[in-house]
Parts: C-alpha cells; structure tokens; sequence
C-alpha cells in the first residue's frame, strides 16, 4: 500500500507538471528541453547514488545490469523527447488521451519480456482507465489528428517498455537510485547531444524556461521518477501503470483549480472511471491480504511470525492462496 500511495503521489506530480513543459516549447527546442531537465535531475540524484553504492552490502553490479540501466535511460529519452515535440503541435486534449494509452502496452510487454501472461481483471481495469481518458477529452473526441499526435502515441511504447524493465533490473540489482541516476544521465547525454546539434539555443530563451527546467528537473524528474522507481520494486508494472495513469485525473483537475478549467460532466464520469480502474487492481490483493492475515494468526505458523512485520511475510501482490 505504501508503494502504491507513492505511486499516486508520483501521478499527481506529473499531473501538474504539464503546464511547465508546454510552457518551456515556447522558448526553447524540446529536446534541448529534454538534456536540460534530466541534467537537473542527474544532479539532484548524485548524492543518493554515491550514499546507495557506499551503503549497500551487496555484489557488485555486473556489465549486464549497467547496460540494462542504459537501455531504460535509452527509453526514458525516447519517451520523454518523443512526447515533448509532440506537445508543440499537439493539443492538451489529444495528448492527455493520448499519453494515458501506456497503460494497453504494459501488460503485453511484460508478458513478452517475462512470460507472464496479465490477470483478467488487469486487462479490464485498462479498458476502463482507458475509456475514463477518452471521457477526459473534449467531448470524448479527437481536436483533429497530426504529427504530434503520432509522436505522442510512439513515446507511449517507450515509456511502456521503461515500466516493464524497472522491476526486471531491481530484481537482479538492488539498486533504485542507481538506476534512477543512470537513467537520468543516459537522457542527459543524449538530449543535448542532440538538442545542441540541431536546435537553436539562446541565453534568453534558456533564462525564460529555467523556473520550467527547475520544476520539471527536480519535481517531475528527480523526485517522481525516481518514486516510480522505489515503488515498483513492490507493485507490478501493470498495477504501476494503472496507478500512474491517475495523472490525467490530477491534471484536469489542477487545470480547473489552477487555470479555472471547467469540468464537464462526462470529464467528471472519466476521472471516476480511472479511479474506479485503480480500484479494481487494489481490491483483489488487499482482500486476498487480508484474508492471508487472518490465516496466519489463527495458524501455528502466524504465532511463529507474530514477531514478524506482515509485509515481511506476506506480500499484498503474492498470488498466494492460505492451504484449506
């Protein structure tokens, strides 16, 4: 559960970070953009890495883990640039419909990566969130397609693949703040790379875009990213991708509280339905939790653990069923 409020907090962040990252298209390149917001949140996770690599007692990290840290830095930029130079013709309405549509390719990447085939009631929440998004724009249809709405729908496929290799290296390497710091280097590196070579830069448009550089570095960067990270050491990718898919519904939220959007009633149906989307993968578990719990104490084996913190026993995603 703490996991999954963590993974809340992170779809609020990024909920409110839209404004910031539309704001920055007007004065500076997206990908520039990109390099930019990632440095600062290479920075900010330095220290936590160099704290991580002193402090953990562990093996050291193989050449496959670090290149496994790469390839998701690799899909951190893809997504990230693919998405912001979606946003400078794309509208608000197609890209948040849009940008939730990660959620459909979670559950099918991870059953391509490991095999594991998505529980039914996984699939049918998606199908709800997903409808919840489509209630969410305006009127429940498209403002007219183009380019950016492409680019858009491709970053879905990157940041798919990025949920779905997060737990794959946390189980190999206990090590999330190395990861976040190596994701956020790789997208660095490239990000201005690229952006330099073919995008205009001036000092002005980089002075107007640095309280979005700032936000977007530390906000939605060092601390969201990096709490998707932590957390999805304990919530599978798909749940994770339901969870974060809530960042829609802060969005039109803060729109309304911030820049005095209105909702509309089928836009209030749609922040119902994702909610009741995160709902139904939350239920199951935590009544199969509690159900384990209540076993446990009844049994030997629960006077044994008493001592023993319930997390550290009994998993609120375990597909565990207590012997009858």
């Amino acid at each position: 559960m703490r996991a999954d409020l963590l993974l809340m907090a992170v779809s609020i962040i990024w909920g409110t970070a839209f404004i910031a990252q539309k704001h920055a298209n007007g004065t500076m390149g997206p990908i520039s953009f990109v390099g930019a917001r990632f440095l600062v949140s290479w920075m900010a996770l330095a220290p936590l890495a160099f704290y991580e690599h002193r402090k953990k007692a562990q093996p050291r990290l193989r050449k496959q883990d670090v290149a496994l840290a790469g390839l998701i830095g690799f899909c951190l930029f893809v997504g990230s640039t693919l998405q912001q130079t979606g946003l400078v013709t794309t509208t608000a309405t197609n890209g948040g419909f849009l940008t939730a549509l990660y959620v459909i390719f979670v559950p099918f990447i991870v059953w391509m990566v490991s095999g594991a085939k998505p529980r039914p009631v996984v699939l049918a929440a998606i199908a709800v969130s997903v409808a919840g998004a489509w209630l969410l724009t305006e009127h429940g249809h498209f403002q007219g397609l183009n380019g950016g709405d492409a680019l858009v729908l491709i970053a879905d496929i990157a940041w798919a693949a990025g949920i779905s290799l997060v737990p794959v290296f946390l189980a190999r390497a206990d090590r999330p703040f190395f990861l976040a710091f190596a994701q956020y280097g790789v997208a660095t590196l490239l990000g201005l790379i690229v952006g330099l070579s073919f995008e205009p830069v001036s000092q002005e448009g980089l002075a107007v875009a640095l309280p979005a550089i700032l936000y977007a570095g530390l906000c939605s960067g060092g601390i969201a990213f990096t709490l998707q990270i932590v957390a999805q050491k304990y919530t599978p990718p798909a749940e994770a991708a339901l969870i974060m898919s809530l960042e829609c519904v802060f969005a039109a939220l803060s729109g309304a509280a911030l820049l005095s959007e209105r909702l509309t009633g089928p836009a209030i149906l749609g922040c119902l339905l994702i909610l009741l989307g995160v709902l139904m993968v939350e239920v199951g578990p935590a009544a199969k939790n509690i159900k384990l719990r209540s076993y446990l104490r009844k049994s030997v084996l629960g006077k044994r653990l008493g001592a023993i913190a319930p997390y550290e026993y009994a998993s609120p995603r375990a597909d565990f069923e207590p012997p009858r």
